[in-house]
């Protein structure tokens, strides 16, 4: 495995400790997940196309996505939501963005090919099939995240 692919798991084990660390009061892990996210876009845009094409969410459990989603948007409260730049609605009431929906889909994500690989699955299957979610769906999660983080850090919303 390249050293840039070790890297990548490492971060991914990062981001998924991070997220099961959330707690009610304690946003010492958002800071530390606005530190990890941008570390995970570069590592996500150097890995290879995958060449398998199974099913990207074959592993997928909706009700403990549910359960998770449910869980960040209880504790993150007003620092889940946000406006997304095509939000133009007239009164104003309505946010689209949700940092915990973009943070579960990334986590659900990673946390599936992370299981993968601890049954013994070879890395480059995974790695690729990661590459390719990202760059289909879970990549703009990432980069709304990102975003989001960010802009609450600016204002010193994390601290």
């Amino acid at each position: 495995m390249a050293s840039e692919d070790g890297e990548l798991l490492t971060i991914a084990r990062r981001y998924c400790e991070l997220v099961e660390s959330l707690e009610e009061g304690h946003r010492t892990p958002l800071v530390q997940l606005n530190e990890v996210l941008p570390r995970l876009h570069a590592a996500m845009t150097a890995v290879r196309p995958c060449t398998d094409d199974g099913p990207l969410d074959a592993d997928a459990d909706l009700d403990q996505r549910f359960e998770l989603y449910s869980r960040l948007h209880r504790l993150l409260g007003d620092l889940d939501g946000y406006w997304m730049e095509y939000d133009v609605t007239p009164d104003r009431q309505e946010m689209s963005g949700s940092l915990a929906d973009d943070l579960t889909d990334i986590y659900c994500e990673l946390k599936n090919g992370l299981a993968r690989l601890e049954r013994g699955s070879d890395a480059r299957p995974t790695l690729g099939r990661w590459r390719t979610g990202f760059c289909r769906h879970w990549g703009q999660h990432v980069v709304d995240a990102e975003r989001h983080l960010y802009e609450l850090a600016a204002r010193d919303r994390l601290y």
